[in-house]
């Protein structure tokens, strides 16, 4: 088992027109952006073999982020990278990215490639749609009550996108008619949301849950964590 903890951070300056010098071999319009994460027991080579396998399809590498807790025989990276489609079909990465998986036994392994793959269908409680994201915010579920005339919903109707109210006690937290919502989805978005789900409720919907939460948990849990912070002299 490893005992060191291992963190990577390799952010590269790709933009086009600038960032490094070199000149890569992809041509600037089928150029399609991927990215790879990755779960699996710590294993010498894990990166090599996944740098490998971008790199001999012609890919490149933008970023990486790698993990390896202390104590814990579990290795985390996310990777981001450019590839061009004709070069490596999308069937064939999956294939690529699975081989991989086997020979480190992977516990999870998932590529996206948002120009190619369909968006995802997320619930969101409460987020906007830009444009920016690949994903269509299939509704907004509130347990505070927005006015018809504010900015909220005006937005809401702007875009087409369905709202409910649920009005949650410590008693009822209305997670059974969460679940009846939110069963289309292909993952669900807390947005100060303030709420604790149940493992029952987790267990239920059974796919990703991403909390958006503006303080630095663990420390300073609860309300106004930004209090908190400047109390605690950050």
């Amino acid at each position: 088992m490893n005992l060191t903890q291992r963190r990577v951070s390799s952010r590269i300056p790709q933009v086009f027109g600038f960032g490094r010098s070199f000149k890569s071999s992809l041509d600037p319009s089928s150029i399609t952006h991927g990215i790879h994460v990755f779960q699996c027991p710590d294993a010498v080579g894990i990166v090599a073999k996944l740098s490998e396998c971008i790199a001999s399809r012609g890919g490149n590498i933008l970023g990486a982020d790698i993990f390896v807790p202390q104590n814990k025989n579990v290795f985390y990276s996310r990777s981001e990278f450019i590839f061009d489609p004709v070069k490596w079909p999308r069937v064939q990465m999956d294939e690529d990215f699975l081989r991989i998986s086997k020979m480190f036994d992977a516990t999870r392994s998932v590529v996206r490639v948002p120009k190619l793959d369909p968006k995802f269908k997320i619930a969101v409680i409460a987020s906007k749609q830009d444009g920016r994201l690949p994903v269509d915010i299939t509704r907004v579920i509130s347990n505070h009550d927005r006015g018809p005339d504010t900015h909220v919903i005006r937005f809401l109707e702007r875009n087409g996108i369905p709202y409910h109210y649920l009005h949650t006690t410590k008693e009822n937290k209305r997670e059974e008619e969460i679940l009846d919502l939110v069963q289309n989805t292909d993952f669900l978005v807390l947005a100060r949301y303030m709420q604790i789900l149940s493992g029952k409720f987790l267990q239920s919907y059974g796919k990703d849950i991403i909390n958006i939460h503006h303080g630095l948990l663990p420390s300073f849990k609860g309300g106004n964590p930004s209090k908190q912070i400047l109390l605690a002299g950050f």
